[in-house]
């Protein structure tokens, strides 16, 4: 994926979502389901594809974050508990009506959806994380709408997400987003809560997520109906885009095609970040990641790489240390000197099998067609000088 430069701090949200390459939308259980009859709001799902077709027409790419696999579920499955592996079974039963219903609204625009479920394990832990990175930009490349949402069947209690906005981050830090869209039932941030104050203030741009702030998205909204989020996990939310360099919108979703809204200039609170997906993806590489090993490569490897390669097995000679895929490893020059840092697309192993060969001799070599390259050049920050 080329890089892409910060979106820049506008007024509006219209202005950030008219900026936007690449964007997260989320989407609750509380818009998509309706409670009384545990079934999806279909004209509202229908306008809601509209709008994402939309923004595809415009070029943009769209990745989806959707609840109501539980709900959903329970409602064909009315008498389950309360305990995780009730939940469990509601959602086994659910995900398929959820992309059934998604897929129906998607298909007259003739788009496609694709099933994404994910845990956080996925997201946190490099290797998977690598995985289902190449798996959504694969899916965005043959122009499928990926519809994300935490795997609750396997799930367990401590590598639960247990929110789909914190999943919706994620997901916009994976993917290398501009700009996540929080779609929730107020139309953005207020200084205080609007139900119950007449002289709440809504906050149209953030700049910063100070503790203040912070402090104005209070607890989980207590009528969230079948949701299970509140304003303060999307500032949580938020604060996870943002360090991703991901610019994050908190929009109403309580009417008919809200993302047309937001670009029409609807009310909704923007709040921004201070660098691009890309520059806030290699920063994190380069300052936040212990090397587990080194590659050793050939002059003319180096000079690929400075010249914005990626790093093919042809030109390492050598591997040390025992790092799995998806590791941080450092990059030696023919003259021991550390010309960058990466992340591996092979283990040590696999690595050590297939250095000094060409590209088209690793499925051969391996017993599997991977990667084309040891380290793609989005993976790898290189030292200045």
């Amino acid at each position: 994926m080329s890089q892409r430069a910060a979106l820049p701090v506008g007024p509006s949200a219209a202005s950030a979502l008219g900026a936007a390459r690449r964007v997260v939308v989320k989407i609750g259980s509380s818009l998509l389901i309706d409670a009384a009859t545990r079934q999806p709001t279909r004209d509202w799902l229908a306008a809601v594809a509209s709008d994402l077709a939309a923004l595809k027409a415009e070029g943009r790419e769209v990745i989806v974050v959707s609840s109501g696999s539980i709900a959903l579920g329970r409602g064909r499955l009315p008498n389950l508990g309360a305990r995780l592996e009730d939940k469990q079974a509601a959602a086994s039963v659910g995900q398929s009506l959820l992309m059934a219903a998604w897929s129906g609204a998607l298909d007259p625009h003739g788009l496609i959806a694709g099933q994404v479920l994910l845990t956080r394990d996925d997201t946190e832990r490099r290797r998977r994380w690598l995985n289902a990175r190449a798996t959504v930009e694969a899916l965005l490349t043959h122009g499928v709408i990926p519809i994300v949402n935490e795997n609750d069947t396997v799930a367990t209690e401590e590598i639960r997400y247990g929110d789909n906005d914190r999943l919706a981050a994620r997901t916009a830090q994976l993917a290398r987003a501009d700009l996540l869209i929080l779609l929730s039932d107020v139309d953005g941030l207020y200084t205080a809560d609007p139900r119950r104050d007449p002289n709440a203030a809504q906050l149209p741009l953030i700049e910063t997520l100070s503790a203040d702030i912070l402090a104005m998205g209070g607890g989980a909204n207590a009528d969230a109906g079948v949701g299970t989020g509140g304003m303060a996990t999307k500032l949580a939310a938020a604060q996870i885009a943002r360090s991703a360099g991901c610019a994050t919108i908190i929009a109403s979703g309580q009417t008919l095609s809200p993302l047309a809204a937001v670009r029409d200039g609807a009310r909704a609170t923007l709040i921004a970040a201070p660098d691009g997906p890309m520059a806030a993806y290699k920063q994190w590489i380069a300052g936040s990641l212990s090397p587990a090993g080194a590659l050793t490569l050939d002059a003319g490897a180096v000079t690929a790489l400075k010249a914005g390669k990626s790093l093919l097995p042809a030109g390492v000679t050598a591997v040390s240390g025992g790092f799995e895929k998806g590791d941080c490893v450092r990059l030696i020059d023919p003259n021991g000197r550390a010309v960058g840092v990466g992340l591996a697309a092979y283990a040590a192993d696999e690595a050590s099998r297939i250095r000094g060969r060409r590209s088209d001799e690793i499925e051969t070599l391996l017993g599997y067609r991977g990667a084309s390259v040891l380290i793609h050049r989005d993976d790898m920050v290189l030292d200045d000088r």
